[in-house]
Protein backbone atom coordinates (compact mmCIF):
# COMPACT_ATOMS: atom_id res chain seq x y z
CA UNK A 1 0.00 0.00 0.00
CA UNK A 2 1.06 3.65 -0.07
CA UNK A 3 4.25 4.49 1.84
CA UNK A 4 3.71 7.28 4.38
CA UNK A 5 6.46 6.55 6.95
CA UNK A 6 10.08 6.33 5.79
CA UNK A 7 12.57 3.90 7.40
CA UNK A 8 16.30 3.55 6.86
CA UNK A 9 17.97 0.29 5.82
CA UNK A 10 19.45 -0.01 9.32
CA UNK A 11 15.99 0.24 10.82
CA UNK A 12 14.61 -2.36 8.41
CA UNK A 13 17.48 -4.70 9.27
CA UNK A 14 16.92 -4.37 13.03
CA UNK A 15 13.19 -4.98 12.82
CA UNK A 16 13.58 -7.90 10.44
CA UNK A 17 16.14 -9.50 12.74
CA UNK A 18 13.51 -9.46 15.52
CA UNK A 19 11.35 -11.68 13.30
CA UNK A 20 14.24 -13.97 12.30
CA UNK A 21 14.51 -12.51 8.80
CA UNK A 22 17.88 -11.63 7.25
CA UNK A 23 17.30 -8.25 5.58
CA UNK A 24 18.88 -7.29 2.26
CA UNK A 25 16.56 -4.74 0.67
CA UNK A 26 13.11 -3.09 1.05
CA UNK A 27 10.98 -2.36 -2.02
CA UNK A 28 8.03 0.07 -1.51
CA UNK A 29 4.53 -1.15 -2.41
CA UNK A 30 2.52 1.82 -3.67
CA UNK A 31 -0.98 0.28 -4.12
CA UNK A 32 -3.63 1.02 -1.54
CA UNK A 33 -4.41 3.97 0.70
CA UNK A 34 -4.01 3.26 4.43
CA UNK A 35 -0.74 1.59 5.51
CA UNK A 36 2.94 1.64 4.60
CA UNK A 37 4.15 -1.61 3.01
CA UNK A 38 7.38 -2.95 1.55
CA UNK A 39 8.48 -6.21 0.00
CA UNK A 40 11.51 -7.56 1.89
CA UNK A 41 14.29 -9.21 -0.06
CA UNK A 42 16.41 -11.44 2.19
CA UNK A 43 20.07 -12.33 1.87
CA UNK A 44 18.95 -15.73 0.56
CA UNK A 45 16.71 -14.34 -2.20
CA UNK A 46 17.84 -14.07 -5.80
CA UNK A 47 17.97 -10.63 -7.38
CA UNK A 48 14.47 -9.40 -8.18
CA UNK A 49 12.74 -11.78 -5.77
CA UNK A 50 11.50 -11.29 -2.22
CA UNK A 51 10.11 -13.52 0.54
CA UNK A 52 8.23 -11.27 2.96
CA UNK A 53 5.96 -8.24 3.26
CA UNK A 54 6.84 -5.68 5.94
CA UNK A 55 3.88 -3.55 7.05
CA UNK A 56 3.83 -0.46 9.24
CA UNK A 57 0.23 0.22 10.27
CA UNK A 58 -0.38 3.96 10.12
CA UNK A 59 -3.73 4.12 11.94
CA UNK A 60 -4.55 0.88 13.78
CA UNK A 61 -3.08 0.55 17.31
CA UNK A 62 -0.74 -2.38 17.99
CA UNK A 63 -3.38 -4.13 20.14
CA UNK A 64 -5.65 -4.32 17.08
CA UNK A 65 -2.89 -5.85 15.00
CA UNK A 66 -2.24 -8.51 17.64
CA UNK A 67 -5.92 -9.48 17.30
CA UNK A 68 -5.46 -9.68 13.55
CA UNK A 69 -2.61 -12.17 14.04
CA UNK A 70 -4.89 -14.48 16.03
CA UNK A 71 -7.53 -14.25 13.30
CA UNK A 72 -5.04 -15.14 10.58
CA UNK A 73 -3.84 -18.16 12.56
CA UNK A 74 -7.47 -19.27 12.88
CA UNK A 75 -7.93 -19.11 9.10
CA UNK A 76 -4.59 -20.70 8.20
CA UNK A 77 -5.10 -24.11 6.61
CA UNK A 78 -8.64 -23.33 5.46
CA UNK A 79 -7.95 -20.27 3.34
CA UNK A 80 -4.77 -18.96 1.64
CA UNK A 81 -3.65 -16.37 4.20
CA UNK A 82 -0.22 -15.20 5.39
CA UNK A 83 0.01 -15.36 9.18
CA UNK A 84 2.41 -12.83 10.80
CA UNK A 85 5.77 -14.16 11.96
CA UNK A 86 6.27 -14.35 15.74
CA UNK A 87 8.61 -11.94 17.49
CA UNK A 88 11.56 -14.14 18.48
CA UNK A 89 12.10 -12.53 21.87
CA UNK A 90 8.51 -13.34 22.94
CA UNK A 91 8.74 -17.13 22.66
CA UNK A 92 9.46 -17.48 26.38
CA UNK A 93 6.48 -15.31 27.33
CA UNK A 94 3.02 -16.61 28.26
CA UNK A 95 1.50 -14.97 25.18
CA UNK A 96 3.16 -15.12 21.78
CA UNK A 97 3.62 -11.66 20.24
CA UNK A 98 3.52 -10.90 16.54
CA UNK A 99 3.99 -7.12 16.59
CA UNK A 100 6.96 -4.77 16.92
CA UNK A 101 6.51 -1.04 17.43
CA UNK A 102 7.88 2.11 15.82
CA UNK A 103 6.67 5.45 17.19
CA UNK A 104 3.72 3.55 18.71
CA UNK A 105 2.80 2.12 15.31
CA UNK A 106 2.57 -1.63 14.79
CA UNK A 107 4.94 -3.52 12.51
CA UNK A 108 4.43 -7.06 11.21
CA UNK A 109 6.35 -9.28 8.80
CA UNK A 110 4.44 -11.95 6.87
CA UNK A 111 5.49 -14.46 4.19
CA UNK A 112 4.76 -13.49 0.60
CA UNK A 113 1.94 -15.38 -1.02
CA UNK A 114 2.15 -16.51 -4.63
CA UNK A 115 -0.04 -14.98 -7.30
CA UNK A 116 -0.96 -11.61 -8.74
CA UNK A 117 -3.73 -9.07 -8.25
CA UNK A 118 -6.41 -9.48 -10.92
CA UNK A 119 -7.26 -6.58 -13.20
CA UNK A 120 -10.40 -8.27 -14.52
CA UNK A 121 -12.60 -10.79 -12.71
CA UNK A 122 -14.44 -13.62 -14.45
CA UNK A 123 -17.73 -15.07 -13.24
CA UNK A 124 -15.81 -18.18 -12.12
CA UNK A 125 -13.50 -16.02 -10.00
CA UNK A 126 -16.52 -14.27 -8.46
CA UNK A 127 -18.01 -17.67 -7.61
CA UNK A 128 -14.76 -18.79 -5.95
CA UNK A 129 -14.49 -15.50 -4.07
CA UNK A 130 -18.03 -15.91 -2.78
CA UNK A 131 -17.23 -19.39 -1.47
CA UNK A 132 -14.02 -18.14 0.19
CA UNK A 133 -15.83 -15.31 1.96
CA UNK A 134 -18.42 -17.74 3.31
CA UNK A 135 -15.65 -20.03 4.62
CA UNK A 136 -14.10 -17.00 6.32
CA UNK A 137 -17.41 -16.12 7.99
CA UNK A 138 -18.00 -19.69 9.18
CA UNK A 139 -14.44 -20.28 10.41
CA UNK A 140 -14.24 -17.10 12.47
CA UNK A 141 -17.42 -18.05 14.33
CA UNK A 142 -15.15 -20.23 16.50
CA UNK A 143 -13.49 -17.11 17.97
CA UNK A 144 -15.78 -16.13 20.82
CA UNK A 145 -16.84 -13.69 21.98
CA UNK A 146 -16.38 -12.10 18.57
CA UNK A 147 -16.14 -8.63 20.10
CA UNK A 148 -12.84 -9.62 21.73
CA UNK A 149 -11.23 -10.16 18.31
CA UNK A 150 -12.82 -7.58 16.05
CA UNK A 151 -11.73 -3.95 16.05
CA UNK A 152 -14.30 -1.15 16.48
CA UNK A 153 -16.13 -0.09 13.35
CA UNK A 154 -14.90 3.22 11.97
CA UNK A 155 -17.18 6.20 12.84
CA UNK A 156 -18.34 6.77 9.27
CA UNK A 157 -21.26 8.91 10.43
CA UNK A 158 -18.76 11.52 11.61
CA UNK A 159 -17.07 11.51 8.21
CA UNK A 160 -20.48 11.75 6.53
CA UNK A 161 -21.44 14.81 8.59
CA UNK A 162 -18.14 16.53 7.80
CA UNK A 163 -18.15 15.80 4.07
CA UNK A 164 -21.84 16.48 3.41
CA UNK A 165 -21.27 20.13 4.35
CA UNK A 166 -19.20 20.58 1.18
CA UNK A 167 -21.12 18.37 -1.25
CA UNK A 168 -23.44 19.57 -4.02
CA UNK A 169 -27.05 19.19 -2.85
CA UNK A 170 -27.80 16.23 -5.14
CA UNK A 171 -24.82 14.26 -3.83
CA UNK A 172 -25.70 15.05 -0.23
CA UNK A 173 -29.28 13.94 -0.84
CA UNK A 174 -28.12 10.66 -2.41
CA UNK A 175 -25.92 9.92 0.57
CA UNK A 176 -28.61 10.90 3.05
CA UNK A 177 -31.32 8.83 1.35
CA UNK A 178 -29.17 5.70 1.26
CA UNK A 179 -28.10 6.16 4.87
CA UNK A 180 -31.72 6.54 5.99
CA UNK A 181 -32.89 3.49 4.03
CA UNK A 182 -30.14 1.46 5.67
CA UNK A 183 -31.06 2.77 9.14
CA UNK A 184 -34.69 1.77 8.55
CA UNK A 185 -33.78 -1.89 7.92
CA UNK A 186 -34.49 -4.51 10.62
CA UNK A 187 -30.77 -4.72 11.36
CA UNK A 188 -31.22 -6.60 14.65
CA UNK A 189 -32.68 -9.57 12.76
CA UNK A 190 -29.70 -10.03 10.43
CA UNK A 191 -26.90 -12.51 11.29
CA UNK A 192 -23.53 -11.02 12.09
CA UNK A 193 -20.04 -12.01 13.12
CA UNK A 194 -16.40 -11.29 12.31
CA UNK A 195 -16.12 -9.85 8.79
CA UNK A 196 -13.20 -8.78 6.59
CA UNK A 197 -14.85 -5.56 5.32
CA UNK A 198 -12.17 -4.71 2.74
CA UNK A 199 -12.09 -7.71 0.40
CA UNK A 200 -11.39 -5.84 -2.81
CA UNK A 201 -9.67 -7.53 -5.74
CA UNK A 202 -6.40 -5.78 -4.85
CA UNK A 203 -6.55 -7.54 -1.49
CA UNK A 204 -6.57 -10.93 -3.22
CA UNK A 205 -4.00 -12.92 -5.19
CA UNK A 206 -4.67 -15.39 -7.98
CA UNK A 207 -2.83 -17.87 -10.16
CA UNK A 208 -3.82 -16.54 -13.57
CA UNK A 209 -1.20 -18.33 -15.67
CA UNK A 210 -2.90 -21.63 -16.39
CA UNK A 211 -6.17 -20.36 -17.81
CA UNK A 212 -7.95 -21.88 -14.81
CA UNK A 213 -7.92 -19.02 -12.28
CA UNK A 214 -7.15 -20.13 -8.73
CA UNK A 215 -7.32 -18.06 -5.55
CA UNK A 216 -3.89 -18.06 -3.87
CA UNK A 217 -4.07 -15.29 -1.29
CA UNK A 218 -6.34 -13.16 0.90
CA UNK A 219 -4.74 -9.99 2.24
CA UNK A 220 -5.21 -7.03 4.62
CA UNK A 221 -7.13 -8.19 7.68
CA UNK A 222 -6.74 -4.87 9.51
CA UNK A 223 -10.45 -3.99 9.29
CA UNK A 224 -11.89 -7.26 10.66
CA UNK A 225 -14.85 -6.22 12.80
CA UNK A 226 -18.16 -7.54 14.04
CA UNK A 227 -20.61 -6.59 11.32
CA UNK A 228 -23.57 -8.02 9.43
CA UNK A 229 -22.41 -10.74 7.03
CA UNK A 230 -24.48 -9.18 4.27
CA UNK A 231 -22.40 -5.97 4.56
CA UNK A 232 -19.20 -7.96 3.96
CA UNK A 233 -20.92 -9.64 1.01
CA UNK A 234 -21.99 -6.26 -0.40
CA UNK A 235 -18.51 -4.73 -0.04
CA UNK A 236 -16.89 -7.66 -1.86
CA UNK A 237 -19.54 -7.82 -4.59
CA UNK A 238 -19.16 -4.09 -5.26
CA UNK A 239 -15.54 -4.49 -6.29
CA UNK A 240 -15.44 -8.00 -7.72
CA UNK A 241 -18.55 -7.52 -9.86
CA UNK A 242 -17.68 -4.03 -11.14
CA UNK A 243 -15.39 -3.15 -14.03
CA UNK A 244 -13.67 0.13 -13.22
CA UNK A 245 -12.58 2.11 -16.25
CA UNK A 246 -9.26 3.93 -16.02
CA UNK A 247 -8.69 7.61 -16.73
CA UNK A 248 -8.21 7.05 -20.47
CA UNK A 249 -11.53 5.15 -20.57
CA UNK A 250 -13.46 7.92 -18.86
CA UNK A 251 -13.35 6.12 -15.47
CA UNK A 252 -16.55 4.22 -16.21
CA UNK A 253 -18.36 2.12 -13.60
CA UNK A 254 -19.92 -1.03 -15.06
CA UNK A 255 -21.67 -3.34 -12.58
CA UNK A 256 -22.23 -6.93 -13.78
CA UNK A 257 -25.29 -8.61 -12.27
CA UNK A 258 -24.35 -11.95 -13.86
CA UNK A 259 -21.11 -11.90 -11.86
CA UNK A 260 -23.09 -11.00 -8.74
CA UNK A 261 -25.29 -14.07 -9.21
CA UNK A 262 -22.16 -16.21 -9.60
CA UNK A 263 -20.70 -14.71 -6.42
CA UNK A 264 -23.87 -15.45 -4.46
CA UNK A 265 -23.99 -19.01 -5.81
CA UNK A 266 -20.45 -19.54 -4.55
CA UNK A 267 -21.23 -17.99 -1.18
CA UNK A 268 -24.36 -20.07 -0.66
CA UNK A 269 -22.49 -23.26 -1.51
CA UNK A 270 -20.82 -22.77 1.90
CA UNK A 271 -23.31 -20.68 3.87
CA UNK A 272 -26.94 -20.22 2.72
CA UNK A 273 -28.31 -16.70 3.04
CA UNK A 274 -31.41 -16.01 5.10
CA UNK A 275 -34.49 -14.59 3.41
CA UNK A 276 -33.89 -11.30 5.26
CA UNK A 277 -30.32 -11.11 3.93
CA UNK A 278 -31.55 -11.57 0.37
CA UNK A 279 -34.22 -8.90 0.79
CA UNK A 280 -31.87 -6.32 2.28
CA UNK A 281 -28.87 -6.92 -0.02
CA UNK A 282 -29.80 -4.15 -2.54
CA UNK A 283 -29.71 -1.48 0.18
CA UNK A 284 -26.51 -2.93 1.65
CA UNK A 285 -24.90 -2.69 -1.80
CA UNK A 286 -25.75 1.02 -1.90
CA UNK A 287 -24.61 1.61 1.70
CA UNK A 288 -21.34 -0.26 1.09
CA UNK A 289 -20.61 2.01 -1.88
CA UNK A 290 -21.33 5.04 0.32
CA UNK A 291 -18.87 3.79 2.97
CA UNK A 292 -16.06 3.52 0.41
CA UNK A 293 -17.04 6.85 -1.12
CA UNK A 294 -16.54 8.32 2.36
CA UNK A 295 -13.33 6.34 2.90
CA UNK A 296 -11.74 7.88 -0.18
CA UNK A 297 -12.90 11.36 0.80
CA UNK A 298 -11.44 10.71 4.25
CA UNK A 299 -8.06 9.75 2.80
CA UNK A 300 -8.01 12.97 0.76
CA UNK A 301 -8.91 14.92 3.93
CA UNK A 302 -6.06 13.43 5.96
CA UNK A 303 -3.55 13.69 3.13
CA UNK A 304 -4.36 17.39 2.97
CA UNK A 305 -4.43 18.10 6.72
CA UNK A 306 -1.29 16.08 7.46
CA UNK A 307 0.65 17.29 4.44
CA UNK A 308 1.03 13.85 2.85
CA UNK A 309 2.50 14.28 -0.63
CA UNK A 310 4.81 12.52 -3.07
CA UNK A 311 4.86 9.75 -5.63
CA UNK A 312 4.38 7.08 -2.96
CA UNK A 313 0.90 8.39 -2.07
CA UNK A 314 -1.98 6.78 -3.95
CA UNK A 315 -5.46 8.34 -3.95
CA UNK A 316 -8.44 6.52 -5.43
CA UNK A 317 -11.18 8.55 -7.08
CA UNK A 318 -14.17 8.89 -4.70
CA UNK A 319 -16.46 9.72 -7.62
CA UNK A 320 -16.32 6.08 -8.78
CA UNK A 321 -17.94 4.91 -5.56
CA UNK A 322 -20.42 7.76 -5.74
CA UNK A 323 -21.52 6.54 -9.18
CA UNK A 324 -21.80 2.96 -7.95
CA UNK A 325 -23.90 4.13 -5.00
CA UNK A 326 -26.18 6.00 -7.40
CA UNK A 327 -26.52 2.89 -9.59
CA UNK A 328 -27.53 0.69 -6.66
CA UNK A 329 -29.89 3.33 -5.28
CA UNK A 330 -31.63 3.62 -8.64
CA UNK A 331 -32.29 -0.12 -8.53
CA UNK A 332 -33.64 0.15 -4.98
CA UNK A 333 -36.00 2.93 -6.04
CA UNK A 334 -37.06 0.95 -9.11
CA UNK A 335 -37.89 -2.03 -6.91
CA UNK A 336 -40.10 0.19 -4.76
CA UNK A 337 -42.12 1.02 -7.88
CA UNK A 338 -42.33 -2.56 -9.15
CA UNK A 339 -44.14 -5.73 -8.23
CA UNK A 340 -43.24 -9.32 -9.04
CA UNK A 341 -46.13 -11.53 -10.09
CA UNK A 342 -45.87 -15.31 -9.68
CA UNK A 343 -47.91 -17.07 -12.36
CA UNK A 344 -48.87 -20.73 -12.74
CA UNK A 345 -47.17 -22.28 -15.77
CA UNK A 346 -49.77 -24.00 -17.96
CA UNK A 347 -47.49 -25.34 -20.71
CA UNK A 348 -43.99 -24.86 -22.14
CA UNK A 349 -44.72 -21.37 -23.40
CA UNK A 350 -47.65 -19.92 -21.50
CA UNK A 351 -48.31 -18.60 -18.01
CA UNK A 352 -51.75 -18.76 -16.47
CA UNK A 353 -53.40 -17.80 -13.21
CA UNK A 354 -51.78 -15.47 -10.69
CA UNK A 355 -50.45 -17.31 -7.64
CA UNK A 356 -49.15 -14.31 -5.78
CA UNK A 357 -47.91 -10.71 -6.00
CA UNK A 358 -44.68 -9.73 -4.23
CA UNK A 359 -42.95 -6.44 -3.53
CA UNK A 360 -39.50 -7.79 -4.36
CA UNK A 361 -37.96 -10.50 -6.49
CA UNK A 362 -36.39 -12.38 -3.59
CA UNK A 363 -39.82 -13.04 -2.06
CA UNK A 364 -41.20 -14.20 -5.41
CA UNK A 365 -38.22 -16.51 -5.96
CA UNK A 366 -38.64 -17.97 -2.48
CA UNK A 367 -42.28 -18.82 -3.23
CA UNK A 368 -41.36 -20.13 -6.68
CA UNK A 369 -38.74 -22.47 -5.19
CA UNK A 370 -41.50 -24.22 -3.24
CA UNK A 371 -43.49 -24.78 -6.46
CA UNK A 372 -40.61 -26.14 -8.56
CA UNK A 373 -40.87 -25.67 -12.32
CA UNK A 374 -44.62 -25.05 -12.41
CA UNK A 375 -44.49 -21.27 -12.15
CA UNK A 376 -42.88 -18.19 -13.70
CA UNK A 377 -42.09 -14.70 -12.38
CA UNK A 378 -42.96 -11.52 -14.25
CA UNK A 379 -41.89 -8.02 -13.22
CA UNK A 380 -44.38 -5.18 -13.71
CA UNK A 381 -44.60 -1.54 -12.74
CA UNK A 382 -47.37 -0.72 -10.31
CA UNK A 383 -49.33 0.99 -13.10
CA UNK A 384 -49.12 -2.13 -15.28
CA UNK A 385 -50.17 -4.37 -12.41
CA UNK A 386 -53.20 -2.20 -11.57
CA UNK A 387 -54.23 -2.05 -15.23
Amino acid sequence: MSVYTQLTDDQFAAFCQSFGVSFARAIPITQGVKNSNWFIQTTDDADGSYSYVFTLFEERPPSDIEKMAVILNQLAGKLPVAAPLPVLSSKSEDVQRYVMRYENKAITVVPCLAGTHPTRNSAAMCRDMGAALAVLHKTLQDLTPAEDYGVPLYPWADVRDREMQYMPSDEAMLMSDIWQAYSDLPLDTLPQGLCHLDMFADNTLWDLQTGDERLTGLLDFTEVSVEHYVMDIAITINDFCTTWGNATEGESVDFDRHKMRAFLEGYESERPLSAAERRTLPIFLAKAAVIFWLLRLNVIHYNRTEGRTGDNIMVKNPDLMKRLAAYHWANVEKAHNSVFILLAKTDADAAGNIIGVFSNKAQAEEAQAKLGSHSVIEEHTLNQAIA
